[in-house]
């Protein structure tokens, strides 16, 4: 085992009283100091002098540019100021993060589920308002994750971001338990789908206690790692309080094929906001600027010179239960911009909804069961409401987005009929809704479900997850595979896991979002795995 190395000597900084270690890194070290004026804690990140050499002295700088563009984010740790040390070491001060971060506790503790929620939206905030910038962290794990003194996870070291160029990912300083398979090859190709992985995989490691292929009892040295990333499946994690919607959300989060999983960090923020509301949770908001240019990053951009990130633009704040509005204009991408980001529901036409009475059913009948297809878990489907969340003053200027609203139409017979007669699929039935007046055909239509995939979970299993672009209080969703449509069953949980057909190697599901009076989505959402 290689010897700990010694610390650096902390450095004269005019106005700041050094107080003691805080951690080491590999081309850096971090001191807590004492500001004079004003008066605070902030932690020094100081270079190596071992480590100073003209790209390594770019790279801590960009990182510094980089942060500070972002660090009025409540997610992200601020950075109060950049300089050189009289000894010519390049130095960061930021904001001191007191309580213990995910690095020193995920082992440590058992997270609870309600924490590892909470904190994934914000985490998934702050990645999303990254990559809205046209950054990208990857080394996001949860060693990188601190904790403010109000309670808020603080994503930091950007230093990995600041060489976004044709180097290597793996030879600049990526934390292997971590990373997606596709920046794990010989020739490293990402873009945000790498950060959405290793966001996944953070969240995974806060409930698994471990990283998401570490085995215990086995071999986990990087050869080890990386095999069982690029082949071994991901196994589920080992709690009977997990729920399936959250195991089929950071399996599809952490599929070996980019393709296959969320396209952003703000599509795997409301995916686990909609988790939350299936356990009854209060919803934790999404903190993102409203009006970024939107940009993604995919071919990485070297330097990040001066005009090549793109600016912030004033924020507004937005009701959490509202959609977010649109703006009609669309910024031209930046340098560092290959693929438009959009994470704004399109504007669509207002179809009129259609509400059909079931037959009546015998009292106290329910759906009828499928062998071979189990619903995901069986979890309250009224979520307590949204309290307004508490943070500091500069917390407050983020904005507050919920999930935004896609739109479609009208209803099937078979399906309302099907819904309606079941009522809650814990309770029984409930009571068919009345036939609309004239004055209910303007509501609001029902989504279409949208991002529903398949990922393979066990030998014959695949776990489907979908999300609802516009959640509302009581919402439940009717699925069932696409040939049986007799069969279909009603499940409070965005996720449901089927059986591969005997000699068969894929399957097809149809889902429908199912709202408290009856209506339902039409032409209902469809995917096949694989």
């Amino acid at each position: 085992m290689r010897a700990r190395r010694e610390a650096s000597t902390p450095p004269e900084i005019p106005g700041f009283e050094y107080v003691r270690l805080l951690g080491l890194g590999g081309f850096a070290d971090v001191f807590e100091y004492r500001q004079d004026l004003p008066q605070r804690s902030v932690a020094v990140k100081v270079l190596l002098a071992s480590s100073i050499d003209e790209a390594t002295r770019e790279r801590f700088f960009v990182e510094a540019n980089l942060m500070a563009q972002l660090s009025h984010h409540p997610s992200i740790v601020t950075i109060h100021h950049a300089d050189i040390a009289a000894d010519g070491r390049p130095f960061l001060v930021m904001e001191y993060c007191s309580r213990p971060g995910l690095g020193s506790r995920y082992r440590a503790e058992r997270i609870t589920v309600t924490e590892a929620l909470r904190t994934g939206v914000r985490l998934a905030s702050a990645v999303e308002a990254a990559h809205r910038l046209g950054i990208l962290h990857r080394d996001i794990k949860p060693a990188n994750i601190l904790t403010t003194d109000y309670g808020y996870p603080a994503l930091t070291d950007f230093g990995i971001a600041a060489t976004m160029g044709g180097d290597s990912a793996a030879g600049t300083g990526m934390s292997i338990p971590w990373s997606p398979p596709e920046l794990l090859a010989e020739d490293p190709q990402g873009d945000v789908r790498g950060d959405v992985y290793s966001l996944g995989a953070t969240i995974y490691s806060m409930l698994a206690g471990r990283s998401p292929f570490e085995v215990p009892g086995q071999p986990n040295g990087p050869a080890d790692l990386i095999n069982r990333i690029e082949r071994s499946p991901l196994p589920n994690i080992d709690r009977d309080d997990v729920p399936a919607g959250l195991q089929a959300l950071l399996a599809r989060t952490m599929s070996k094929d980019p393709v296959r999983r969320y396209p952003t960090a703000y599509a795997v923020a409301q995916a686990l906001q909609q988790v939350e509301r299936s356990m009854g949770l209060t919803v934790t908001q999404i903190d993102v600027p409203e009006d970024l240019e939107r940009t993604v990053v995919r071919a990485p951009v070297p330097g990040l010179a001066e005009g090549e990130v793109t600016r912030l633009r004033p924020i507004t704040s937005i009701d959490p239960v509202q959609p977010p509005t649109v703006s009609s204009t669309t910024s031209a991408p930046t340098a560092a911009s290959t693929v438009e980001v959009d994470t704004a529901p399109p504007a669509v036409a207002s179809p009129v909804p259609t509400y059909l009475a079931p037959p009546p059913l015998p009292e106290g009948a329910r759906p009828a069961s499928v062998g071979r297809h189990t619903m995901g878990a069986s979890v309250p489907d009224t979520p307590n409401d949204v309290g307004p969340g508490s943070a500091e003053a500069r917390r407050r200027t983020w904005r507050r987005l919920g999930v935004g609203a896609s739109a479609l139409v009208v209803v099937g017979v078979l399906v309302t009929a099907a819904v309606l007669s079941t009522g809650d699929p814990r309770t029984g039935p409930t009571t068919a809704a009345p036939t609309p007046s004239a004055t209910t055909v303007g509501t609001t239509v029902v989504p279409v479900p949208t991002d529903l995939v398949g990922a393979l979970s066990g030998e014959r299993s695949v776990l489907f997850s979908w999300v609802n672009p516009d959640p509302q209080e009581g919402d439940r969703y009717l699925w069932g595979v696409d040939d049986e449509t007799d069969a279909r069953q009603v499940t409070v949980s965005p996720s449901a896991t089927v059986e591969l057909p005997e000699g068969e190697d894929s399957v097809c599901i149809e889902v429908s979002v199912v709202r408290t009076d009856g209506r339902v989505s039409t032409s209902p959402a469809r995917a096949c795995y694989p």
